[in-house]
C-alpha cells in the first residue's frame, strides 16, 4: 500500500463516517452545534447585541417569564409543541402541529435575555412526551382519507419555566430588546438537558449508528495520518 493509497483510504471512512451521521437529518446538525459553538456570559451575549455583531454563540441561564401557562401536571410552561403524527413506511409524517408559547427569557444574575420563541423548530432539544394508537382514536382530528387502522401518534415537547436552559443563537438587538435568535444559516437551539442526554434524544436512543461513525472517523483520521506521515518520510529520504 502507497502512501497515497492509505490517505485515500482514510478520507473514505472519513467520508463515510460523515455520510451515516447525516441519516439522522437536521438532528446531526443540532448535535454538532451543541458540541461545538463557543459558550459565551450573558453579559457578553448583551455587548455582542449592542454592538451589532453577528455571532453563533451559546449561552447558559434560568427560564424565566411573566406569562407563563400551566400543564395538565401544574406546572409552570413557557413553550409547548404537540405535534399528531401518522406512520409513513418507515417514519412518521406529521398532520397536525400545533405552538403554544408565550415571551420568556434566560436570566444569568441580573442580566437576561429574551429568546425568539418564534424561531424554535428543529433546535429544541427536550425529552418528548408520546402517546401511541390508532387513527380512529382521534376522531375528526385525522384528515378524511386517512384509514381508520393508520398507526399514529402523539408528540408532546414542552419547556418550563423554571428549568435550566442552554441556548444558541444570534444575540441581536431588536427594538432596543436583546434576544436570541436563528442566524448565519443556523438555527436556534434550545435545550434543558445535559449535553449527555441530549445526544441520546437526538439519535432517539439509538447507539449503532453513532458507534458505526464514530469507528468510520477515527479509523480515516488514523489512516489519513499515517498515509501523510508515510509520504513526508518517503519524500525526506528522496531528498536526503
Amino acid at each position: 500500500m502507497t502512501p497515497l493509497l492509505l490517505v485515500l483510504t482514510g478520507l473514505v471512512a472519513l467520508v463515510a463516517g460523515v455520510a451515516v451521521l447525516r441519516t439522522f437529518g437536521p438532528r446531526y446538525r443540532v448535535g454538532r452545534l451543541l458540541a461545538t459553538t463557543p459558550r459565551v456570559s450573558l453579559d457578553e451575549a448583551l455587548a455582542i447585541a449592542a454592538a451589532g455583531r453577528r455571532r453563533y454563540v451559546r449561552v447558559d441561564g434560568r427560564i424565566d417569564s411573566e406569562e407563563d401557562f400551566e400543564d395538565a401536571d401544574h406546572r409552570p410552561l413557557v413553550f409547548r409543541r404537540t405535534r399528531l403524527e401518522a406512520r409513513n413506511g418507515s417514519g412518521w409524517q406529521a398532520f397536525e402541529d400545533r405552538r403554544e408559547r408565550v415571551a420568556f427569557q434566560v436570566n444569568e444574575g441580573l442580566s437576561s435575555i429574551t429568546v425568539d420563541d418564534a424561531a424554535l423548530d428543529a433546535g429544541l432539544v427536550v425529552v418528548p412526551r408520546e402517546s401511541v394508537g390508532v387513527a380512529s382514536d382521534l376522531g375528526d382530528r385525522v384528515p378524511a382519507e386517512m384509514p381508520s387502522a393508520t398507526p399514529v401518534r402523539a408528540r408532546i415537547e414542552q419547556v418550563s419555566s423554571v428549568e435550566h436552559a442552554v441556548v444558541l443563537g444570534v444575540p441581536v438587538a431588536d427594538a432596543g430588546e436583546p434576544r436570541m435568535t436563528a442566524g448565519l444559516g443556523r438555527p436556534l437551539v434550545l435545550t434543558t438537558l445535559e449535553p449527555a442526554e441530549a445526544m441520546r434524544v437526538l439519535t432517539g436512543g439509538r447507539t449503532t449508528r453513532p458507534r458505526v461513525a464514530a469507528v468510520l472517523l477515527g479509523v480515516g483520521v488514523v489512516l489519513a495520518a499515517a498515509g501523510v506521515a508515510w509520504g513526508f518520510l518517503a519524500w525526506a529520504r528522496v531528498l536526503a
